[in-house]
């Protein structure tokens, strides 16, 4: 058995772990922390397929079965704004060894659930394991790497980030085509555990540990308020206004109090979300366009399989299949968007890409009843592609918009917004689309034709969410000065 890494051996390890000097070279902590992000966020779309299953299992309706879903995205949504605290006060390996195990265990205990409320116990588990990688990732990418060889890795990112939760559907049909839906956590379990344990022999610390105390009362805000505000989102369409409204504003006026609570302790240099990120121009403009690509991005992931599995009758794995060439083309173009980013900067990208997304939803909204699945799959790659224009570029400019101290609270509100955005872009998408199909059907259309109505309409609110994209993308700069203490290029 080969020896665990000792104190003494981490320096000689350094260079390969931080060392970004050489061009077109990836630090090993990156890409051990990329492999864990895959595996982690994959589970955040792999039960899409199971909910047939677990209704039959656990005699539970369509709309508790839909928790194991909406649990996993409330839990990543009140977890994440404590990260970016979190991450300042542990090392780097004791980040990773929390965020594993947690993943781990969630896993094991949604495997082995006697009854749905388990289940549920599980997924909250694995979501708040998950909640930590992502700004882990980026906040360690955002050290080690220097300013000139961002946009490579960070395309490398994509991978995880994007590429995990289009094949997660997939990923899941082809495991219940072998099995039941506890086979799905069967196979993930013993992966996250490889991972963990390989990845946590390998990792050395990058920076130091901060001691700070930790304020309560912002936790129970923050964690409260997004809970809130994404349950709300996540209601919307399935029940009355007066009901939704009422968690949205509730949300709403939690998360005010914990802004103007963590402006008050910035004044005393402890606060859990440190919201001077925002006083940063690109990095607000940033936040604010990934924010409307990801309420495109995984509204159409959500409308693209139900036209497929409701109206044309395809198998949840045969859609899964269908869309996955679009998850593929996304992941395997980040690395090289990165490299003409790293030479040419952000608008020579995000422009293109912010105009093609707004023509591929506005092709989608024109799709029939009995549209060529090849179209289908053109446009939908099309789609995935203009967006791989714009997240490598945007995270990578935003982030590099902030000095070192600010880095871990930049990514966690990124991770929350995403959160928070995508419950909105699909909910809000969903609602639109039936309630426009629902007013087709009375008006005297058929299903069909009343169903791709809607969709119709959900397709073209997404492009008008892209609109707003191309707008903050011609705001951005090509690139950025490195702030003081940033690691500068080469």
């Amino acid at each position: 058995m080969t020896a665990p890494i000792e104190t003494g051996d981490i320096a000689e390890f350094e260079e390969e772990f931080t060392n970004s000097a050489t061009p077109g070279r990836t630090p090993l902590v990156i890409k051990l922390l990329v492999a864990a992000t895959f595996v982690v966020i994959l589970n955040e779309t792999i039960m899409v397929n199971a909910l047939p299953a677990l209704i039959d299992e656990f005699k539970v309706t369509e709309r508790t079965a839909q928790w194991v879903m909406t649990s996993f995205m409330l839990t990543m949504a009140a977890v994440i704004p404590l990260t970016g605290w979190f991450l300042q006060r542990v090392t780097t390996r004791a980040a990773y060894a929390t965020a594993m195990i947690t993943f781990a265990t969630g896993t094991a205990l949604a495997m082995v659930a006697p009854s749905f409320e388990v289940l549920i116990a599980g997924r909250v588990v694995q979501a708040a394991g998950t909640a930590v990688m992502m700004p882990l990732l980026m906040t360690t990418l955002m050290t080690v790497v220097a300013a000139e060889d961002r946009g490579r890795v960070m395309g490398q990112v994509t991978l995880a980030i994007s590429v995990a939760p289009a094949l997660g559907p997939t990923a899941s049909g082809l495991i219940l085509e072998a099995g039941s839906w506890r086979l799905i956590f069967g196979v993930v379990l013993p992966i996250a555990g490889l991972v963990g344990y390989f990845g946590l022999r390998a990792l050395v610390n990058v920076g130091e540990p901060q001691v700070s105390k930790v304020s309560w009362l912002s936790v129970v805000l923050s964690a409260a308020g997004f809970s809130f505000l994404v349950y709300g989102l996540s209601k919307l369409g399935a029940s009355s206004w007066s009901e939704t409204s009422g968690y949205i504003g509730i949300g709403v006026f939690l998360i005010a109090a914990f802004v103007a609570y963590q402006i008050r302790l910035q004044r005393s240099g402890t606060p859990l979300l440190d919201l001077r990120t925002l006083l940063r121009p690109t990095y607000a403009k940033s936040l604010l366009l990934m924010s409307a690509a990801f309420m495109a991005f995984l509204g159409s992931m959500l409308l693209l399989p139900l036209y497929l599995v409701q109206l044309r009758g395809l198998t949840e794995l045969q859609a899964g299949l269908l869309v996955m060439p679009g998850g593929l083309a996304m992941g395997l173009l980040g690395p090289q968007v990165g490299k003409v980013y790293d030479r040419l900067g952000s608008r020579v990208l995000v422009i293109p890409g912010a105009i093609g997304m707004v023509v591929a939803l506005v092709l989608l909204s024109r799709i029939a009843v009995d549209t060529p699945y090849w179209q289908l799959l053109l446009i939908h790659v099309g789609l995935m592609a203009c967006l791989a224009l714009i997240f490598t570029p945007v995270f990578t400019i935003g982030l590099g918009d902030l000095p070192p101290h600010l880095y871990s609270h930049g990514s966690s509100l990124l991770g929350a917004l995403q959160q928070v955005a995508g419950a909105m872009g699909a909910a809000l998408l969903i609602a639109l689309m039936s309630d426009r199909s629902d007013s087709l059907a009375a008006s005297g259309s058929d299903p069909a034709h009343a169903f791709v109505g809607g969709l119709e309409w959900a397709f073209l609110a997404g492009a008008g969410a892209g609109v707003v994209v191309v707008v903050l993308a011609l705001l951005l700069p090509s690139r950025v000065e490195a702030p003081e203490g940033a690691l500068a290029a080469h």
